[in-house]
């Protein structure tokens, strides 16, 4: 997620990438990015370093692997809390990107097992090289907008990935101040979702207010969704609809409610 509050001119470039979306100009959101950061050039704000490098070695981290602390207390509190995270985190990406492609049916992500574990093994193949978290991100969101509906739009962003990787210095060229108004475009795509909650129940919409106002707050959908569960439970309970909650909600509340006392 974004990893700082979005100022006034991030939101000048949502604009020009929310104005390319309703012309239905075909990669708007990438065009929006290319020209921000081709402005920044002359202004040297975006700094050029090549075109073309080798990717860096993987020996330093390949299977560079330390069991050594497999069996403190830390080590335990640290692995369920990167679990959490990386479960609900992509949970939450997954239902919210499905929300926009129209695949829910009856409010449920048909083949969802399949896409955990494909993250799951995501998740761990990148943690043997030794890369940071590799997981499905809401910037999906933008692809979908763009008309990206199967799987085939997953296979060729895999292949330009490849591709990226002997191009970094190029792509190291585009500043993190021209993607961030793609992450707020895709906010935009995803608070269409927020229609769709019951507004007549307090009981339901509540829950859900917290869990899209602490996402943002705290830069992480994973703790969104967790206090959005907890929030929801004990409403629940307080509201004397506890049969409205089925057990599974309960426990991964209490759950949730231990790893963020443990945790913090």
């Amino acid at each position: 997620m974004h990893d700082h509050p979005v100022t006034a001119s991030e939101r000048h470039r949502g604009r020009l990438i929310a104005a390319f979306d309703r012309r239905r100009i075909t990669g708007g959101t990438l065009i929006g990015i290319l020209i921000v950061a081709v402005i920044g050039i002359p202004l040297g704000l975006a700094k050029y370093g090549g075109i073309v490098s080798m990717p860096p070695s993987l020996a330093p981290t390949f299977l560079q692997l330390d069991f050594s602390r497999a069996f403190e207390l830390s080590f335990v509190v640290v692995v369920f809390s990167i679990l959490f995270v990386d479960v609900f985190d992509n949970a939450g990406t997954l239902i919210g990107v499905t929300q926009r492609t129209g695949l829910m049916v009856d409010g449920k992500l048909a083949r969802m097992k399949q896409a955990l574990i494909a993250d799951s093994f995501a998740a761990m193949f990148g943690s043997l090289i030794g890369t940071s978290t590799t997981t499905s991100y809401i910037e999906s969101a933008s692809g979908v907008a763009a008309g990206g509906r199967t799987g085939l739009t997953a296979a060729v962003v895999s292949i330009l990935f490849l591709l990226a990787l002997f191009f970094a210095p190029l792509a190291g060229m585009i500043p993190a101040y021209a993607s961030a108004a793609a992450l707020l475009y895709v906010a935009c795509l995803m608070a269409r979702s927020l229609a769709d909650i019951d507004w007549e129940d307090a009981t339901e919409y509540a829950p859900a207010v917290v869990a899209a106002v602490t996402m943002p707050l705290t830069y992480s959908i994973a703790t969104g969704i967790g206090l959005g569960f907890i929030t929801y439970t004990l409403i629940k309970i307080i509201a004397g609809k506890v049969h409205e909650a089925s057990p599974a909600v309960m426990v991964l509340a209490v759950l949730f409610a231990i790893k963020f006392a443990v945790a913090g």
